[in-house]
Order: C-alpha cells, then sequence, then structure tokens
C-alpha cells in the first residue's frame, strides 16, 4: 500500500529539511509582498505614469510592510522583540532597497529593458539575499 504524501514530495529529515521547510514558508510570503509590490508599481507606472525605478521602490516599501509581520511570525517564528527584529529588518530591507534602486536602474535606464521582466530578475536577486540575510541575522536566534 502506498503512502501519502508519498515519501519523495516530503523534505529530507535534519537540517536541510528544516531549511527548505523554512524557505517555503519565506516563499509564500514573498508571493503575498510581491503581490503588494508589483500592484503599487504598475498602477505608478501606468496609471500616474511615475518612472518604473521610483514606482519599484515604492513597491518596495510596500511589500516591505506585508513582509515583516508575516515573516517574523510564519517564517522564522522569531523570539527576538520588535525593537531587537525590527531594526535587523530595516537594515536589511534598505540594503535590499539600494539593490532594487541599482538593479532596475541598470536594466531600464542603462539597457532599455522593460520594467517588468527587470523586476522580475531584481526580485529574485533581492528575495535570495533577504532570505538569508533575515534567517541569520533579523529573526536569527539569540547568541
Amino acid at each position: 500500500m502506498s503512502e501519502y504524501p508519498p515519501k519523495m514530495l516530503l523534505p529530507p529529515p535534519g537540517n536541510l529539511g528544516r531549511l527548505l521547510r523554512q524557505f517555503i514558508r519565506f516563499f509564500g510570503v514573498g508571493v503575498a509582498a510581491m503581490i503588494v509590490h508589483y500592484a503599487t508599481m504598475i498602477a505608478l507606472v501606468e496609471l500616474f505614469l511615475c518612472d518604473a525605478v521610483q514606482a519599484s521602490l515604492a513597491g518596495y516599501v510596500t511589500g516591505g510592510l506585508a513582509s515583516y509581520g508575516l515573516n517574523r511570525h510564519f517564517t522564522y517564528q522569531s523570539t527576538r522583540s520588535h525593537g531587537a527584529a525590527g531594526w535587523r529588518f530595516a537594515v536589511v530591507a534598505g540594503v535590499g532597497f539600494a539593490m532594487t534602486y541599482a538593479l532596475m536602474a541598470l536594466m531600464t535606464r542603462k539597457l532599455g529593458w522593460h520594467y517588468l521582466p527587470s523586476q522580475l530578475i531584481t526580485t529574485g536577486i533581492v528575495m535570495m539575499w533577504s532570505f538569508f540575510a533575515h534567517k541569520f541575522w533579523s529573526f536569527g536566534e539569540k547568541a
């Protein structure tokens, strides 16, 4: 008799399995934050004719606000106080903001790419930075 769910669909046991489950939760939170980010950006570009880089940065801020609470409780189950985790989250978000600016300016202004594919690439790069920075620094266990 086969087992449900099949063992091959479950993350492996141990640290790698925990990391994979945590990344899957981070990805789900990221999708919610991305919807907020992209909705803000697209509305600013298409309805208000804002510059794509500025619209992306505004979207980054709105998505970041949505991301903080969800990641704190759902992804990392942080034991750090809001005071300790909040400023760390802001530093990581600030680096992500700078990365978003640099990547979007490069792709849209210098290379002339459309803002949506540029934002997708930027999102992937910044997401990887954010996951590990938040895991080990913002919401990591106290030393």
